[in-house]
């Protein structure tokens, strides 16, 4: 199945990131984001021209998009997308039991310095809602989730939790094109920052899960299930 015409842009070959990092990230976000249909073939080649790059940094991006488990190589087939809805859905599901005790721990850990810092998140949470800056609510988002990690002083959990990061952010931008989707996740979190805040493990705990389960699910609406509508 060849690459829609209008997801990917020529890249930059002078840009400060790589440009075997700048293909992998292309390809991940247009996987993410439900581009190819599970089990569609990549071919190297019509990358490589929509890109207006050489075919060997998407051979060395297809590589990293295999160790992040959205491609698989399939003999006589070549590269396939490993990217589906049940894959998606564990994917989610995981994101939540690691999320949800990282941010218990971080109302458990939470320190004085700590607060100030987090609640100037959310009130540039709450200004980026009110002007409708997705794109920066994306990078607030992961901000926001940042924080809550280092707060939770938690270095085997955020290990685990480096391999959800591939799915994250292209998870957010997709489901931060929705305004409402926008408003009800500042609202999430600020439950979630008010519970780490006031040093209640029990309510962010609840709180972060409920977070993630439900923006999940918005993702696998707008990804998967409106797909077969």
């Amino acid at each position: 199945m060849p690459l829609p015409v209008a997801a990917l842009a020529p890249l930059d070959p002078h840009a400060l990131v790589g440009l075997r990092e700048h293909v992998h990230r292309a390809l991940r976000q247009v996987i993410l984001q439900g581009g190819f249909e599970p089990g569609a073939r990549l071919n190297e080649r019509a990358i490589a021209e929509q890109l207006g790059v050489s075919t060997t940094p998407v051979k060395e991006a297809l590589r990293l998009l295999e160790a992040d488990g959205l491609v698989r190589t399939k003999p006589r087939s070549g590269v396939i997308v490993n990217f589906d809805f049940a894959w998606a859905e564990e994917m989610i599901l995981a994101r939540a039991a690691i999320e949800s005790t990282i941010a218990r721990l971080a109302a458990q850990r939470i320190t004085a310095p700590d607060k100030p810092v987090l609640q100037a998140i959310l009130d540039d949470m709450q200004r980026a809602t009110a002007e409708s800056s997705a794109e920066e609510l994306v990078q607030l988002n992961e901000v926001f989730h940042g924080h809550i990690r280092s707060v939770a002083r938690a270095n085997y959990l955020r290990l685990l939790n480096d391999r959800q990061d591939v799915y994250d952010s292209g998870a957010r931008r997709v489901i931060h094109s929705d305004p409402a989707e926008r408003q009800q996740a500042l609202a999430e979190h600020r439950q979630i920052g008010r519970a780490v805040i006031a040093g209640d493990p029990d309510a962010a705990e609840v709180a972060m899960k409920a977070h993630v389960l439900r923006a999940g699910d918005s993702y696998l609406d707008l990804v998967f299930r409106k797909k077969k509508d």
